[in-house]
C-alpha cells in the first residue's frame, strides 16, 4: 500500500498568569456561540469583529470551534500547534519566535523563504512510544495550543475530556480547528476555511490589520484567477496522486482535488476537475485504473519541497511510468504533463505561491508554462499572480 503523509503534533508555551476560560462546548462545539466575526461559522465579515480583541483592551475573547469561546488575559507570547498552516499563520502575524512545538508537516521552505518567513523545523513533537505525551504540554507551558481537542482524543485513546480541560485551565487553551481535511471526529462543528482560521489566529494575536491586508491580496488573486480560467467544459481533468505512490511497484494512492479543507484549496479555487472520484480516492490504484481514468494532467501531491530538482522528481515518478507497458499509454505521460505538485500544508502565503504554481500546471496557456522545480517560485515577473514585495511588507507590519 502506498504511503501517505502522516500528521505529526507540535508544542508551544502558555498564557503567563492569564486564566483561559473555555466554553462548555469543548468537544461538540457551541451551537449558539457567535464567532469573533459575528457568525457561528467564523465568516470573514470584518465589520462585526470582536471589538475588545482589536482595541487593545484586556481581557478579550475569541470563539474557535470546537473549544468555543476562549478568554485571554493577555496576547499569547508562546504557542504550539498540530497543523503546519496554523504555524505559518502565527509566523505571518509576527509571532514565529513564540513557537514551542509543531507536530504536522510545515509548508515548503522555498515559499516561506521567498516571503522572508522562518519557522523553526527542529522543534519537539508530541508523539512518543506511549502515544501523545501529556506532560510535554506542561513542560512547554505554552500560552495557547492551536490543537483541535477532538484530534487529541481521536489519536490517543488514553486521553479523555478531563485531560484537555486540565491543560486548558492550568497551561493554556487547547483551541485549534483541524481544518486541513475532514476527519472522522470532525462532524458536528465547522471545518474552517483557510482564511476563517487565519482570522481566528489574527484575533488571538491582535494582528487583525495584517490579516485584512493579506486577505485583500488573496481576494485580488482569486478575482484574477476566476476571470482567466476556461469554462468547465474546456478544463483538463487532474489526477492527483499522493506523494507516497510508487510507480515502480505499480502502486498508487489517488486523491480527490475537490475535497474540502485547506489541503485542496488551490485545486478548488482553480476549478480543476478531479479525475478520481471520492470513492476512488479512498483506496489504492494500479496502472490499469489510471489508464481507465486517463487524466489529462497527473500531479504528485507534496512533491514540491520534497524534491530539490526536476530530474530527481522525473527519475522517481515520470521515468518509471514511461517504462511501464501500461503507464506509457497514459495521456499525461505521452504529453509530458506529469508534474511535481503542491504540499498539503499551507498557510496564507504558501497558498498564494501554490495557487500560482498549480495554475501554471493546469492552465499553462492562461498563466504561463511550468518551468520545473528549479524555477519555483522565481518565475517571470509578468507571469506572477501577486506582488512579492507587497506580501513581504505586510509580513513585516508595513501595511
Amino acid at each position: 500500500m502506498a504511503g501517505t503523509p502522516v500528521e505529526v503534533p507540535t508544542r508551544r508555551e502558555t498564557l503567563k498568569g492569564g486564566g483561559a476560560v473555555i466554553g462548555g462546548g469543548l468537544l461538540a462545539g457551541c451551537a449558539g456561540e457567535s464567532g469573533p466575526s459575528g457568525g457561528a461559522n467564523g465568516s470573514n465579515s470584518s465589520g462585526n469583529r470582536n471589538t475588545a480583541t482589536n482595541s487593545g483592551e484586556s481581557p478579550y475573547s475569541v470563539t474557535i470551534e470546537p473549544a468555543g469561546k476562549i478568554t485571554f488575559e493577555d496576547v499569547p507570547e508562546t504557542w504550539t500547534t498540530f497543523g503546519g498552516a496554523w504555524a505559518e499563520m502565527a509566523a505571518v502575524l509576527g509571532h514565529a519566535d513564540g513557537a514551542r512545538a509543531i507536530q504536522a508537516y510545515l509548508p515548503p521552505e522555498l515559499y516561506l523563504d521567498a516571503a522572508g518567513l522562518s519557522i523553526d523545523r527542529n522543534l519537539p513533537t508530541f508523539f512518543g512510544d506511549q502515544g501523545i505525551d501529556k506532560e510535554l504540554f506542561y513542560d512547554l507551558d505554552s500560552d495557547v495550543h492551536f490543537v483541535d481537542p477532538n484530534m487529541l482524543l481521536s489519536l490517543d485513546d488514553s486521553w479523555d475530556r478531563s485531560d484537555v480541560e486540565k491543560i486548558s485551565k492550568n497551561v493554556g487553551p487547547v483551541c485549534g480547528n483541524n481544518c486541513r481535511r475532514r476527519r472522522e471526529f470532525h462532524t458536528d462543528y465547522p471545518l474552517y476555511t483557510l482564511y476563517e482560521a487565519f482570522e481566528k489566529a489574527a484575533l488571538v494575536f491582535k494582528e487583525y490589520d495584517r490579516y485584512e491586508a493579506l486577505k485583500q491580496v488573496h481576494d485580488e488573486v482569486m478575482k484574477d484567477v476566476e476571470s482567466r480560467i476556461p469554462p468547465k467544459s474546456d478544463r483538463p481533468s487532474v489526477g492527483l496522486l499522493n506523494g507516497g505512490s510508487e510507480p515502480r511497484n505499480n502502486d498508487f494512492s489517488p486523491m480527490n482535488t475537490e475535497g474540502d479543507g485547506y489541503e485542496m484549496k488551490t485545486y478548488r479555487d482553480l476549478g480543476a476537475p478531479s479525475a478520481f472520484t471520492a470513492e476512488q480516492s479512498e483506496g489504492d490504484a494500479d496502472y490499469e485504473l489510471l489508464l481507465q481514468v486517463d487524466p489529462d494532467v497527473l500531479i504528485v501531491h507534496w512533491a514540491i519541497g520534497r524534491f530539490d530538482s526536476t530530474s530527481e522528481f522525473e527519475n522517481q515518478f515520470v521515468q518509471p511510468m514511461r517504462d511501464h507497458p501500461v503507464g506509457e499509454k497514459l495521456t499525461a505521460v505521452q504529453e509530458g504533463r506529469v508534474y511535481p505538485g503542491a504540499g498539503g500544508e499551507q498557510g496564507p502565503v504558501t497558498n498564494l505561491f501554490q495557487t500560482e504554481l498549480t495554475a501554471r500546471q493546469v492552465y499553462p496557456e492562461k498563466f504561463g508554462k511550468f518551468q520545473g522545480i528549479e524555477a519555483q517560485p522565481d518565475i517571470p515577473a509578468d507571469e506572477r499572480l501577486f506582488d512579492r514585495q507587497r506580501v513581504a511588507d505586510i509580513i513585516n507590519g508595513d501595511i
